[in-house]
């Protein structure tokens, strides 16, 4: 088992990884924000339970608000098996009704979001999941 990276003022980093199907935006987006917010009190990463390509949209929206995401890759969560969560937090809610149970997390939560492939105008739906997320995150993560 890995061992926890230090953090500010040398504490351990919390553990958290975001769940959604494909691994190609939701969480894939949460994992850049999570970072880019609060990367100095937690170390996160993401996967999919039937990942796909990281969602060019995804990495469009966070780039405009100065993210790169570009090197993600999509994980499938058996590669996380034999790693510790402190949260592990489903994105969708089909991840949250075929995902196995997580005995290696401390907490798991849900939150889902919509699907931004299925709305009309693709861009805007990508630019109000971003948001939607930051806050989220700030709600969740932020002290």
């Amino acid at each position: 088992m890995a061992k926890a990276k230090k953090g500010t003022g040398g504490k351990e980093k919390k553990t958290v990884m975001f769940v959604c199907t494909a691994n190609s935006a939701r969480s894939q987006m949460a994992e850049g924000l999570l970072r880019e917010m609060y990367g100095d009190r937690y170390e996160v990463t993401s996967a999919g339970v039937a990942p796909s390509p990281v969602s060019p949209w995804a990495i469009k929206v966070l780039e405009e608000v100065g993210i790169d995401i570009s090197a993600q890759k999509s994980k499938h969560i058996r590669d996380f098996e034999d790693r510790t969560f402190d949260y592990v937090m489903t994105l969708c809610d089909n991840a949250q009704e075929i995902c196995p149970t997580f005995s290696n997390a401390r907490f798991v939560m849900h939150h889902g979001f919509p699907d931004p492939y299925y709305a009309k105008d693709r861009l805007e739906a990508f630019r109000k999941l971003r948001e939607d997320i930051r806050s989220f995150l700030i709600g969740a993560f932020g002290e």
